[in-house]
């Protein structure tokens, strides 16, 4: 396979890191873990890490199952080179979700679409359910078998992102699907999918709810306290459940500024371009076509004035507005 083979010759005699973004979710971490194994078979050694927090329950009943280690960056700074190759995985350069490391980001393997165009030595993005089935491929075409503890996590990362096959899912992962299944510990899988949501999370759910507004059919809900990322898409998607709601957009106000979520059923509309469209003058955002995540820096809100809920909300009806 002449990409992997690219990336191997790009990797030999060096230090690697594989980096994911800054709040890795079950897909980041299983692509991650998987071209870190896949790596290994050609005598590359590799270091997960990422920068943030790891504050999704069923990222850290994944890392607990299949023992995988990331490392935070803070940890990686003194012993990291400016020449040491970075592989971006399942995120992008200036993607709004990721901190530049020391290292030098030679490789992106990427679901995402591209908002900031940069140039990798290596690079393999495409538009598809989850990063995971593209790691899935790298297996497939070179002929290697992916072992238990990798088909697993790898389908686990392909489900979670694709909400059980519903959201984005692209024929292509259907068929990596197809390849990865044989080779996985149901059992496990099962496991991992039981069980995740905490008693804290109710808290959010009160607050989504008593704070939901509609303006015809797009869904706003502001979470008034610090909510961890995941938790924030998965009230997007508690949002937009609602028969009235086509696209949903939740934001959660926290010490590092205001994160934000957006979801679409609206094929007109499109939830990655619609959060970069609005936040381009006062923060950074992207994603899927039905999905897509952002982030209110803390050094801007005070651009916001006294009503910074009012002004979030107006952001996103002038974009719509305008199409």
């Amino acid at each position: 396979m002449n990409k992997l083979n690219d990336l191997v010759e790009l990797c030999r005699n060096h230090p690697v890191y594989i980096q994911t973004h800054n709040f890795p979710d079950p897909d980041a971490i299983a692509s991650a873990y998987g071209l870190q194994k896949l790596l290994a078979l050609y005598g590359i050694e590799s270091q997960l890490c990422y920068d943030g927090r790891i504050d999704k329950l069923s990222a850290s009943k994944m890392l607990d199952a299949f023992q995988i280690r990331m490392s935070p960056y803070e940890s990686l700074r003194t012993d990291m080179l400016e020449t040491d190759p970075i592989i971006y995985v399942d995120t992008q350069k200036h993607g709004g979700n990721v901190t530049d490391f020391i290292g030098d980001e030679v490789a992106c393997i990427d679901h995402h679409p591209t908002f900031v165009p940069m140039t990798y030595q290596y690079q393999d993005i495409r538009i598809t359910g989850a990063c995971a089935s593209l790691i899935a491929e790298y297996y497939a075409l070179s002929g290697n078998v992916p072992d238990t503890d990798t088909a697993t996590a790898l389908l686990y990362g392909l489900k979670m992102d694709t909400l059980q096959f519903t959201r984005g899912v692209t024929e292509f992962d259907i068929q990596m699907f197809g390849f990865l299944f044989p080779h996985c510990d149901q059992e496990k899988l099962s496991d991992l999918e039981r069980n995740n949501m905490e008693f804290a999370d109710l808290k959010a759910y009160g607050a989504a709810i008593e704070n939901i507004e509609i303006y015809d059919k797009i869904g706003f809900s502001c979470i008034p306290f610090s909510c961890p990322d995941a938790l924030i898409a998965i009230l997007s998607d508690f949002i937009l459940s609602l028969i009235e709601v086509e696209v949903a957009i939740v934001f959660s106000f926290r010490e590092d500024g205001i994160k934000l979520s957006t979801r679409s059923e609206d094929p007109d509309i499109h939830a990655g371009n619609l959060l970069h469209e609005a936040l381009k003058d006062i923060g950074s955002g992207g994603g899927h076509a039905s999905m897509g995540g952002g982030l209110i820096g803390k050094e801007r809100l005070p651009e916001l004035g006294n009503f910074p809920k009012d002004y979030i909300r107006n952001l996103f009806l002038n974009v719509l507005g305008s199409q």
